[in-house]
């Protein structure tokens, strides 16, 4: 039997919130919402989506590989440039609409027209294939419209023994959809794929490296770092300079670790994301980070990655809201917040930029029916996290609204 939806509370609405906080974007704050309700497409909007001219495939860990079935859009940007990263799943609210009108494609909000956006332009690169005969779209993913992403390993293995972070759905996308898939990216596949995006000169502002994490028997992530050097160095090949544009997403590796992936390798910018901020829910919320790793250690590691690759290099990652979770999570708003600020802070003195992800419940993830807390939230979230890292002066160059696009709170960077 499905469990049941969750109950929506009351809430203000985004013209509400909008109203209430007039030094945040309205387009920040639209984003937000679109990122905590979901959008659903129309006929008439999909009609317009060419496959050839938009990007709508791309090698994902989160996502099965679509290669068959209607032509969805990656996503989209609005009038201002500001990236919405969202798909058309089920969060439990009602959605936005994204619909073609007189010539223009629109997202809608009860029959009102809120915005005009902009699907996102696929690069002719994804259409050739490798000397191996691999299609580049399966080697490398455009998921921003400035940024290239590369998925080396599929799996992750925190889920092992069924300890996968519960917000997640990565291990449950490649039980379900990775068999039919190599695991593994080919690493000169990678170095072709690169050459023929660089040849776009002025598209691509960086890379991004992220995969499933491999902790190995002794915890000490000794394969997920290898593989890592492995494809770094194959990209870099692409590159006269000894540092180039890279961010690596990975788990949190023991400082000797992180001492190799500077030294092999030309790699710029490290994250490792804690994903909650706030050591009982940490443990409750990712139970194999916990396991594997423990809360305070992941801080520990990020201090020491500060160290080696520099103050405002080091960046963490948390998904916004899930620490409201039931039944473990805070109980009200307010008390998130406080501790969600709190821990920002002691981040951003040990020079550790962090970035907030909206919650969005994820199909095939534990957290599937949980319900992303209200609008207002995140806008006081995203405001007060800007705000300490401007007073700490963090720049967030690595993982900012020019090369990620999905977090609200670097949005605010701009303006």
């Amino acid at each position: 039997m499905a469990s049941a939806k969750p109950t929506i509370p009351a809430e203000l609405s985004r013209r509400e919130v909008i109203q209430k906080y007039p030094d945040v974007s309205p387009f920040v704050i639209l984003k937000m919402d679109v990122q905590r309700r979901g959008i659903r497409y129309t006929d008439r909007a999909l009609a317009t989506v060419d496959p050839k001219v938009h990007l709508t495939s791309v090698r994902t860990i989160f996502t099965p590989d679509t290669t068959t079935g209607p032509h969805i859009p990656v996503s989209f940007s609005l009038r201002d440039g500001t990236y919405v990263l969202i798909a058309p799943v089920d969060l439990h609210r009602e959605p936005y609409t994204i619909d073609y009108r007189d010539g223009k494609t629109v997202l809608i909000d009860n029959d009102e027209i809120v915005e005009e956006v902009e699907f996102w332009y696929r690069p002719n690169f994804l259409d050739e294939v490798t000397s191996r005969g691999t299609p580049m779209w399966q080697v490398v993913a455009v998921a921003r419209p400035n940024r290239l992403d590369f998925n080396p390993y599929g799996d992750c293995h925190f889920w092992d023994d069924g300890k996968g972070c519960r917000y997640c759905n990565v291990g449950a996308v490649w039980k379900r959809f990775g068999k039919d898939r190599p695991p593994r990216v080919d690493s000169e596949d990678a170095f072709e794929a690169m050459r023929a995006a660089l040849k776009q000169p002025g598209r691509f502002v960086n890379f991004q490296i992220t995969g499933g994490s491999i902790p190995g028997d002794d915890n000490r992530f000794t394969q997920e770092v290898d593989g890592y050097i492995e494809i770094l160095q194959a990209l870099g090949r692409n590159f006269t300079t000894p540092r180039f544009p890279s961010h690596l997403l990975s788990s949190a590796f023991p400082e000797d670790q992180l001492v190799r992936l500077r030294e092999s390798t030309g790699l710029l910018t490290w994250t490792a994301d804690i994903e909650v901020l706030d050591a009982e829910k940490f443990a409750w919320i990712c139970p194999g980070k916990e396991a594997r790793v423990g809360y305070l250690e992941w801080i520990r590691r990020l201090e020491r990655g500060v160290e080696i690759f520099g103050r405002g290099y080091v960046n963490t990652g948390f998904v916004a809201g899930v620490e409201l979770a039931k039944p473990q999570g805070f109980a009200t708003e307010d008390e998130a917040l406080k501790r969600m600020l709190e821990t920002v802070e002691e981040l951003a003195a040990k020079g550790i930029v962090a970035v907030g992800q909206v919650f969005r419940p994820s199909p095939l993830s534990a957290f599937h029916n949980q319900l992303a807390p209200s609008l207002e939230y995140f806008v006081r979230l995203a405001q007060g996290t800007d705000a300490i890292r401007r007073r700490h002066g963090l720049h967030i160059d690595l993982d900012d609204y020019r090369r990620c696009g999905n977090h609200g709170d670097t949005d605010l960077a701009r303006i």
